[in-house]
């Protein structure tokens, strides 16, 4: 589906409106007599004469088929499915229709080839061995048990080429190439080398027939004499055509091409030809002329899948936000922004309808509108949608605007633009001005929960990589000022930075590469000790205890009118930070775990957590007045990843999502519940593409290390495709 994905999507969605579509045509093969070509396209397989015309569609289903091979009799066709998952081989009986799963792995099976008596197909697949490298397989074509016939445990081996009486096949051998057989160019990783194996005895003996040189050998293919192999070679990065005797010899190129990709070849029966995809389309090697040229097609028929579908989500959640009334959820699906009910959800509404990702919601303080942030072309603004009316509005221009974080009051949001500086903006657009200059990556790999604001909004806390790659927190005045660190670790991830309810401290993840994750609190004064004693002097006090009193905000509207005086007395206070010895307020609170959030009372967090495989939320207690010690407290018991980690406003529930679904456990009981939903869209598959292909392009452009691209016209290369 990747290459469907980018490959298919070949122009932004202007100029896709403007120009008839070009489809791509892939794998191609040829029949036993020559006369027939067989390919894919857009998933599925089409059949068009060697000579080029009109194409038919033989094979086509909403799954992605792939790889198709004609039978040495040219009465069956086998071909790679992902019907039944990862991908399978199938063999379609040409005359009767008759469709047959030969296998039934795991992982995916790759076909490379029949044998000459038809009898037994030929495949590689990693199914059984590590670290995802591949093993030569034999299968009958009526099905069966696949047999080994090359499997090195520390080698990967794929794309068998069996000879004609079986006791021979030739495989492509090491590297990466079978996973990424895409990638132009190589390193040291995915140079690979072509063998042949004598299989007729009890155990093979293997022969090196290529190797040893700076490039990629790929794709053999026996001669009509089997003296010597065809196949394909990269030789600066450009792939051709080469020959190569077995038994020795110099390698002689077949063809001089200077540029574009030349992939998935594959030889007639009888020798005579050579099919293989170029840029897209399909050309034709003749061998006796040598000479190659393209073969035009002009596909007729209409596929199983329509561009334009209407399609029904009930997974698939992504980011979650709970609004501050309690009543909605906001979260993300499929790329855009959908709403529904927190107590018995249902229908969920769509917010957003860009054919690029939006992400990040954010509810401000009147629980009807969100803000989140949305790919527009080559940009990522934040827009504010208001959720009855679905009125949209661009709160910025002019940049990568991403992570929106909203002030306690309501008014502002915070905001990184093009990866390198700290904004703010009104709620309603206006006043948009830089606070800071940071580090904080790009999508896709922007920092998420890298921005908290403080109690009284005076200052704005976020995490930045400085100089050799540390990444530490920093605060600035949000009326504007100079940034300051307020952490000094030697350490170069972080993430879900918090500022404390009362004001007086920060947390956030710090880790290293293969270090376990730890999160740091930082106080911002000295921490004054608390002493039981001090917990019975409170209950004879008015004066709510800095411990205890809840972040003050406009978002809860349904407070008492004895919480909000408790609230407005400690919005009153404000926010200072001790800048002497702030170095050494540093201190590691646990190991082993995620932040995920702080209650509203400041007093507990709320952790993740990986063991034996299994994902996990728990609560851990900060409370210095606390009877037991501190320990985390499991909270789910599911296995899946879990995500928007969060606590409702009022501390008793907390939600996040899991594999997709959006699941609420009440923090005492810690019953569970999920929250079902349905979202309906229609689906416009041609400009989704165009859309993924345009932040497939975008993202290579903005996070190339070098920024002259190895001196490729980066906009000429997007016009080509």
């Amino acid at each position: 589906m990747l290459r469907l994905s980018l490959l298919l999507c070949a122009l932004p969605i202007a100029l896709l409106q403007a120009q008839p579509a070009r489809p791509t045509l892939v794998e191609p093969s040829l029949s036993p007599d020559g006369r027939e070509i067989v390919f894919a396209s857009g998933g599925d397989l089409w059949t068009v004469p060697a000579e080029g015309g009109d194409a038919r569609l033989i094979v086509s289903h909403p799954a992605t088929e792939s790889r198709p091979l004609w039978s040495p009799d040219g009465t069956r066709l086998a071909f790679v499915s992902t019907r039944s998952g990862n991908g399978d081989i199938y063999v379609l009986t040409l005359a009767t229709g008759a469709l047959q799963r030969i296998t039934f792995d795991d992982a995916a099976d790759v076909l490379s080839a029949w044998s000459r008596d038809g009898q037994d197909l030929w495949f590689h697949s990693s199914s059984r061995d590590i670290a995802g490298m591949n093993d030569v397989f034999r299968v009958s074509s009526s099905g069966g048990t696949p047999m080994i016939v090359a499997g090195d445990r520390y080698a990967s081996e794929y794309w068998p080429a069996p000879s004609r009486d079986g006791r021979r096949v030739a495989i492509t051998a090491r590297g990466t190439t079978a996973a990424q057989w895409w990638r132009r160019g190589h390193s040291h990783l995915d140079e690979s080398e072509l063998w042949v194996l004598d299989v007729s005895g009890a155990v093979p003996v293997y022969a090196a027939v290529s190797g040893g040189s700076d490039g990629k050998d790929q794709w053999p293919m026996w001669s009509a004499d089997e003296q010597s192999l065809y196949y394909v070679r990269d030789t600066a990065g450009i792939e051709n055509l080469w020959i190569r005797p077995v038994n020795g010899g110099a390698p002689r190129a077949l063809t001089t091409f200077r540029d574009g990709r030349l992939l998935w070849p594959s030889i007639a029966g009888d020798g005579r030809s050579i099919v293989f995809e170029r840029n897209f389309g399909i050309w034709r090697y003749d061998v006796s002329r040598n000479e190659a040229r393209a073969v035009a097609i002009t596909l007729r028929g209409a596929p199983a899948v329509s561009d334009v579908d209407r399609v029904t989500l009930t997974a698939g959640a992504g980011a979650l936000i709970l609004s501050p009334d309690g009543k909605k959820v906001a979260f993300t699906a499929r790329g855009d922004v959908w709403v529904t009910g927190a107590k018995d959800g249902g229908e969920a509404v769509r917010i957003s309808s860009s054919p690029g990702p939006d992400a990040e919601p954010v509810w401000l303080a009147d629980s009807r509108r969100i803000v989140y942030s949305s790919k527009r072309g080559e940009e990522w603004h934040l827009m504010r949608t208001d959720v009855v009316s679905l009125e949209e509005l661009a709160l910025t221009t002019g940049g990568v605007d991403v992570s929106p974080v909203l002030s306690r009051d309501g008014r502002r949001i915070a905001y990184f633009r093009d990866g390198r500086s700290l904004h703010v903006v009104d709620v309603d657009g206006r006043n948009a001005r830089a606070l800071a200059p940071g580090h904080f990556g790009r999508p896709p790999l922007a920092r998420s929960g890298g921005i908290a604001w403080s109690p009284d909004d005076a200052w704005v806390a976020f995490l930045s990589t400085e100089e050799r790659g540390l990444t530490n927190a920093y605060v600035v005045p949000s009326a504007g000022g100079a940034k300051r660190a307020v952490s000094f670790l030697g350490n170069s991830f972080a993430g879900a930075l918090l500022w404390s309810s009362d004001g007086m401290f920060l947390l956030y993840d710090t880790s290293q590469r293969t270090e376990a994750s730890a999160i740091v609190r930082i106080d911002l004064v000295p921490r004054t000790p608390r002493f039981r004693e001090d917990q019975f002097r409170d209950l004879f006090t008015t004066a709510p205890s800095r411990d205890t009193a809840r972040v003050p905000t406009v978002r809860d509207t349904t407070a008492s009118a004895d919480t909000a005086r408790t609230r407005a007395a400690v919005s009153a206070r404000r926010t200072t930070i001790a800048w002497d010895g702030i170095r050494q307020r540093a201190s590691v609170l646990i190991t082993g775990f995620n932040l995920a959030d702080l209650s509203p009372d400041g007093r507990t967090l709320l952790l993740t957590g990986q063991f034996a495989g299994s994902s996990a939320i728990y609560s851990y207690s900060i409370d210095p007045l606390a009877p037991e010690p501190a320990a985390p407290r499991q909270l789910t018991s599911t296995p899946g990843g879990k995500g928007s980690v969060q606590y409702s406003r009022d501390g008793k529930e907390i939600w996040f999502t899991e594999g997709g679904r959006i699941v609420q456990v009440m923090a005492e009981s810690r019953v569970a519940r999920t929250l079902a939903f349905r979202a309906e869209r229609q689906v416009d598959a041609r400009a989704e593409r165009a859309a993924a292909f345009d932040e497939a392009w975008t993202y290579q452009r903005d996070g190339f290390y070098d920024p002259k691209m190895h001196g490729v016209d980066w906009n000429a290369v997007r016009g080509q495709f």
